[in-house]
């Protein structure tokens, strides 16, 4: 009796189903503060920011409601976040020109009212600075432009060290005047960057300053 021989022909394999690629996860992320929630820690953040000041004697606005203003619907404020904690909360607006002079002129992203979690204001600030520089460069804005208050002297302490930093982190003092808040201010410059692969750090959920009723997002 013969048998039949054993086929040796490879099976049919099926297909392995494409890989998707691991959904990034940035370190921090930039987001608009859109829900009632979201404003209040703001809002708190603030409240925090103005204490640790208060206590140190250092200067503090003139205006008492800005917690308020923070939680204010109509106001959409952008913060700084690290796994969920409230690091940085802001007002961006987008301007043709802040006044300041004839030198400093032109359109701009401007960060008003940026406040900082106490002990981590450095880091934040840090952050910050790269992000905006490169969210104004994505708007094709030229530069971004800030306000501190300094009620003392710009080379006199604790302005000074303050304003240390911050050029050593990439901004450029342009002297000081009246602030948009009608305070005497030093006024600070950054310039627009791209910077490719900035999202591995800082992801961006920001609606651009914008129109009401525009729903554009810069994220």
């Amino acid at each position: 009796m013969t048998t039949s021989p054993t086929s040796t022909a490879a099976k049919p394999q099926l297909a392995s189903p494409p890989q998707r690629p691991t959904p990034l996860v940035s370190a921090y992320e930039m987001r608009s503060l859109c829900t009632d929630a979201e404003r209040a820690e703001a809002a708190a953040l603030v409240q925090d920011r103005q204490r640790w000041l208060n206590l140190r004697g250092l200067p503090l606005p003139a205006r008492t409601d800005i917690p308020a203003f923070f939680r204010d619907p109509k106001v959409e404020p952008t913060g700084l976040f690290e796994d969920g904690l409230l690091l940085a909360c802001m007002i961006l607006q987008r301007e043709p020109d802040l006044g300041w002079n004839i030198d400093i002129s032109g359109p701009c992203l401007f960060l008003g009212h940026v406040h900082t979690l106490p002990d981590r204001s450095d880091d934040a600030i840090r952050l910050i600075t790269l992000w905006a520089s490169d969210c104004a460069a994505r708007l094709g804005l030229p530069h971004v432009r800030a306000e501190a208050l300094a009620r003392h002297p710009l080379d006199a302490d604790p302005i000074a060290r303050f304003l240390n930093r911050l050029t050593d982190m990439g901004w450029d003092l342009r002297g000081s005047g009246t602030g948009r808040t009608g305070e005497r201010v030093a006024r600070l410059e950054l310039a627009a960057e791209h910077r490719p692969g900035l999202g591995t750090l800082v992801g961006c959920k920001v609606h651009e300053p914008r129109p009401a009723g525009d729903e554009r997002s810069i994220a």
